[in-house]
């Protein structure tokens, strides 16, 4: 995972997993990317002995390290947030040989790299408004033409970053595509703005293929696009809606069969614009609204998985 020293416990969905694996009396090890190194084959990890605490102001301690292969643990969670970068990949391959080695990792590595979060929409276009990804300034403008009005976002981010609202009298159009597609040297996704962002950007979260009832709608701060959380969003509790529990059904089976246990659809309107399988959030936030234990569940897939 990211830097625990760094996280917010009151909204990290990864912290809701350590308390959750810890009421169950498992054995919590911590790591990050750089404490993981390939030699000869085999992964090890220096892994620290974790404990944790639901307490803002004192939430963990770190025991004195241990050096061992990573496959002697039972499950391994990669929560490390996006960029999905060179080294993000690098970390799936070192899972990868784990995996090999009979421990659980969860998202299974090869599904991380092959269901990038932007464009594993692709697989599902049925779901999605009108959406082109490409790298050409002219297919772009021609793209903003037709839908006259669109979003444009990197395929590696997260939480927002970078993402821009087009319309066919925008003076800044030339400069943003230029900048986005780093003049043609970077692909890009552009979906046709859904007006519906003002109701929220819903985050329906999956386990094992199947939906958590309700979903947190992020709703964009004041002169806002962006619901997202880290933009300034505002998080509101919904139950899914009928076009909601379709779309689940049309992904969720395909993302039990590829072993990624933990997802979090991005919906809006009517139409899947993400499909989060890094490190999904707001699980924290659904639990305190609805008094719900999604963590815990997530723990039960995953013991069943290990008998």
């Amino acid at each position: 995972m990211d830097p625990i020293d760094q996280i917010k416990v009151s909204k990290d969905s990864s912290f809701a997993m350590l308390l959750a694996a810890q009421a169950r009396g498992w054995q919590l090890r911590y790591m990050e990317l750089s404490d993981l190194w390939l030699r000869d084959g085999k992964t090890y990890a220096t892994m620290y002995p974790l404990q944790v605490r639901d307490d803002p102001d004192d939430w963990y301690t770190l025991a004195q390290p241990q050096i061992a292969p990573l496959s002697t643990l039972s499950v391994v969670l990669m929560r490390k947030d996006p960029p999905f970068n060179l080294e993000y990949i690098v970390t799936t391959y070192l899972l990868e040989t784990a995996e090999a080695a009979g421990t659980l990792i969860v998202n299974k590595p090869q599904s991380l790299r092959d269901a990038n979060e932007k464009l594993y929409t692709a697989w599902f276009s049925h779901c999605c408004a009108p959406t082109l990804v490409t790298c050409c300034i002219s297919r772009l403008r021609a793209f903003l033409r037709e839908q006259r009005e669109i979003i444009l976002k990197p395929l590696d981010g997260m939480g927002g970053k970078s993402i821009f609202r087009l319309t066919t009298d925008d003076a800044n159009t030339s400069v943003i595509i230029e900048t986005i597609t780093e003049h043609e040297q970077r692909f890009v996704m552009a979906q046709r703005f859904i007006p519906e962002i003002t109701s929220g950007d819903k985050r329906i979260l999956l386990i094992d293929g199947e939906p958590i009832p309700y979903a947190l709608a992020r709703i964009p701060a004041a002169g806002e696009i962006r619901g997202n959380l880290a933009a300034g969003g505002r998080g509101e509790g919904v139950a899914l809606s009928q076009r909601d529990k379709w779309i689940c059904e049309q992904v969720g089976p395909v993302l039990r069969k590829k072993g990624l246990l933990f997802v979090g659809l991005d919906v809006i309107g009517d139409f899947l614009t993400e499909i989060n399988v890094t490190s999904p959030t707001c699980l924290r936030e659904l639990d305190q609204i609805y008094g719900l234990d999604i963590a815990g569940k997530l723990m039960n897939v995953i013991e069943e998985k290990l008998k």
